[in-house]
């Protein structure tokens, strides 16, 4: 019975999707589907500027132009038509969804209480897991800048990345999967996905 009240729970789970947005609409387009009853993920982090005679502190979006949501692909219209929506990110056979732990590992880390921006998306590099801290737990790509360590997180399907300053010795090292260990049906998804790139459209 127990397991059942799970897949019951795992079924009424909508994946994330990513809703591109005009210039600067990401707060308004949250706002209007939040209103709706969607579950909406704009995450941003804080900027300092420069005024003449003051300093201030704003938020900025940290994927400028985009909003998470989850959604029902096939019942999208109601999504598509919230004030400043542009689309649906995907390829030419529809919207692509965004791995559920893609959207955890920047959530967490923005709920970490350390410093998180933007960062150049990332494909390569040491795929570590950290294991103290408060971020133990995440996944992410190891990468040093001026004698300082960063983990970056990535939304692969927008090629957009986040990084957060971390101390080295919270983090150990996981082996990447040789491609001959890689089930037959993920590598030829993987191919897949990497012949689409070219192909990424807005729904």
């Amino acid at each position: 019975m127990i397991s059942q009240d799970f897949e019951q729970i795992a079924i009424e789970i909508l994946p994330w999707f990513a809703l591109q947005v005009r210039s600067n609409h990401e707060q308004v387009a949250s706002l209007h589907l939040r209103s709706r009853g969607y579950e909406e993920f704009s995450p941003s982090y804080k900027v300092e500027r420069q005024w003449s005679d003051r300093k201030k502190t704003a938020d900025q979006s940290l994927f400028p132009g985009y909003v998470f949501c989850r959604l029902n692909a096939h019942d999208r219209l109601p999504v598509l038509t919230v004030p400043g929506v542009v689309g649906i990110v995907g390829f030419a056979d529809g919207p692509m969804s965004i791995p559920e732990e893609e959207v955890a590992r920047v959530r967490a880390m923005l709920n970490s209480g350390l410093v998180v921006m933007p960062w150049p998306f990332l494909k390569v590099g040491e795929t570590v897991l950290i294991e103290r801290g408060p971020l133990a737990g995440i996944e992410g790509i190891l990468q040093e800048v001026k004698g300082k360590c960063r983990i970056v997180v990535s939304i692969s399907l927008l090629q957009r990345s986040v990084s957060s300053e971390i101390d080295r010795a919270w983090v150990r090292p996981l082996k990447p999967p040789h491609a001959s260990q890689i089930p037959a049906p993920t590598a030829n998804r993987l191919r897949g996905q990497h012949m689409r790139n070219s192909a990424m459209s807005i729904k």
